[in-house]
This record gives structure tokens, sequence and C-alpha cells, in this order.
């Protein structure tokens, strides 16, 4: 355990294909658009502004949240950093719903049904994961890898998802299931938490342009 503070970044990849052509993505491995690589390097621009030299990186193994990774660790000129990738971090997985365009979806089931499926904490899409059923995998991931990082007092980047970070960012805000239900995380937003070495959130701050 180390007496110095930590800081910890998530980013959420920057746009996807299939982001722009609004479908639900989930574990299909897709890129990021051209607007999502400017994202990633907004990203990166900003992060280099907090002058952090980090000891690691953490990622899921989909390509969008690599691609995202490499253009941010670019722009901070910290392409030699230790990278982990893990599905653990992936995104949830959208079951039947994967490459389904949502306002078709919508026009089949229901706006309210596809919110529910999109937003709510417990309930999963068909053949799909809940965000509840992707915080079981992500969470005990962050707990035997990222935070034992941010108590030995090192600095650490994660690139990944929307709800593989909602699952992160519900458990360090103590958030409830209903709270979390309405925390839309932007695309090449930055989040930057401090921690102390017992692993206490000291500080949360939103990098926006």
């Amino acid at each position: 355990m180390s007496s110095k503070p930590s800081t910890l970044v998530l980013v959420r990849h920057g746009q996807s294909q299939w982001n722009l052509e609004n479908k639900f993505t989930g574990w299909v491995d897709v890129p990021l658009t051209e607007k999502g690589e400017a994202e990633a390097a907004r990203a990166g621009r900003q992060i280099a502004k907090l002058h952090l030299t980090f000891d690691r990186a953490y990622t899921s193994v989909l390509k969008r949240a690599n691609e995202t990774l490499a253009v941010i660790l670019r722009e901070l000129k910290q392409e030699k950093l230790p990278i982990e990738r893990d599905q653990a971090l992936n995104e949830r997985h959208y079951g039947e719903l994967q490459g389904l365009n949502k306002d078709e979806m919508r026009k089949k089931y229901g706006a309210d049904q596809v919110h529910l499926w999109r937003r709510s904490f417990d309930v999963a899409p068909p053949g799909g994961e809940s965000l509840k059923n992707t915080a079981e995998r992500t969470l005990p991931y962050f707990e035997a890898k990222i935070m034992p990082d941010l108590k030995a007092g090192k600095n650490v980047l994660v690139a990944a998802h929307g709800n593989s970070l909602r699952s992160i960012v519900m458990q360090l805000d103590g958030l409830s299931g209903e709270e979390v239900a309405a925390l839309e995380l932007a695309t090449g937003v930055p989040l930057v938490y401090t921690f102390d070495a017992g692993g206490r959130v000291l500080s949360k701050k939103t990098l926006t342009t």
C-alpha cells in the first residue's frame, strides 16, 4: 500500500461504426469511425493536460476500445505503457438485439421495452446481459486487477465501453440500481478519479472541452 494518491482515468471508446448506424453492438467487433478516432484524440489531449505518467492501462478485447486506447496513448506519448486486455471489460452482450437497428426495435417491441433493456439495472434483452450481469463480471475484475494498482499509488488508464464503465462508476459513486439507470457516459469523454492509499475516492471530475 502506498501513501501517495493515485489517479484512475476512465474513457468510453469513441464513436464506432454501429454507434453511427444506430445499431446494438454488444460483443460484435466493429471499428471506430473517423469521428470516433477524433474523439479519442481529443480525449488524449484533455488527459495530457493532467500531466500524468500512467503505470498501466486496461481495456477490453474489442477493437473499438483498443483503437481508442492506442490513439490516447499516442497523444500522451506513452505508447510503451503496459496494457492488459480482458473480456471482463467488454460491452454488455445484447443477445438477439446485436446488429439490429434501435429505432426498428422500438417499432417492433415499443419504446418503453427497448428503454428498459438499454437502461434498467436487471432486465436483460433476449439472450443477452443486463447491466447487473455485466457488473458481475466487470466488478470482480476491477477489484482483483485495477484496485490493487490504485492502492499501490499507481496511475491507471481504462478504455472500455458504456456499460462496463457504468458498472465501475456505479460502484465508485455508490449509485443504486435506479440511479445508474439514468447514467449516460458520452463517447470519448474522460472521467478522472483520485484515490487515497486505502482505495477511497478523494475526488472526481469530467474532462470536457
